[in-house]
């Protein structure tokens, strides 16, 4: 879990190293052990009035194809430099309109131990053709309830800001070397 200070770390560093020439808004800086995902807001196409939506969408996703093509290079190096900092990779994507696109994204493998009973429901979305397989019914079974239950995901969220919270009034845990690197590698220990 990434502290309060981390997350900070995290979103001021990206603040302070993006171009303000690439986003209107930082929409999403976040991270898990493995990734850290930076979402930027891109300009929106400026088009006629009386544009359909249907121009308008095929207008954003245009554009964010534009940004990503031209900012290329750049984004390589950001990332690069991230990942020397914050030992994860850097996966980027852009928002424009109700367009949002992900550039690059890593899939981490998670190891489980399954009993047969939920092997079972594993295999029916298998046969259902909802998945191709046990990986990618796990993964869709994780995306429903990640749908269904973003209050409760959100309380538990809070709750553990809280824990850290406390924790950190605390006395300081002693340790051996002292405490060394960022307050996002020091989250994941």
């Amino acid at each position: 879990m990434i502290t309060d200070k981390g997350r900070q770390e995290l979103h001021g560093w990206f603040v302070g190293r993006l171009p303000e020439s690439w986003f209107t808004e930082l929409v999403e800086v976040s991270a898990d052990r493995e990734e850290i995902t930076v979402i930027g807001r891109i300009p929106e196409p400026d088009l006629p009035a009386e544009a359909s939506l249907t121009e308008f969408e095929a207008a954003c996703e245009g554009r964010i194809t534009e940004f990503r093509e031209r900012t290329r290079a750049q984004r390589v190096e950001v990332a690069r430099e991230a990942q020397i900092r914050f030992r994860r990779q850097l996966s980027w994507g852009a928002r424009c309109g109700h367009s949002q696109e992900m550039f690059t994204h890593i899939s981490a493998p998670v190891m489980t131990r399954l009993k047969q009973p939920e092997r079972l429901v594993l295999d029916t979305l298998i046969a259902g053709g909802v998945a191709r397989s046990r990986s990618d019914a796990l993964a869709w079974c994780v995306r429903l309830v990640e749908r269904h239950s973003d209050a409760w995901l959100a309380d538990l969220r809070e709750s553990l800001h809280e824990v850290e919270r406390v924790r950190t009034e605390g006395p300081a845990p002693s340790t051996a070397g002292g405490l060394e690197g960022s307050a996002l590698e020091k989250s994941d220990k």
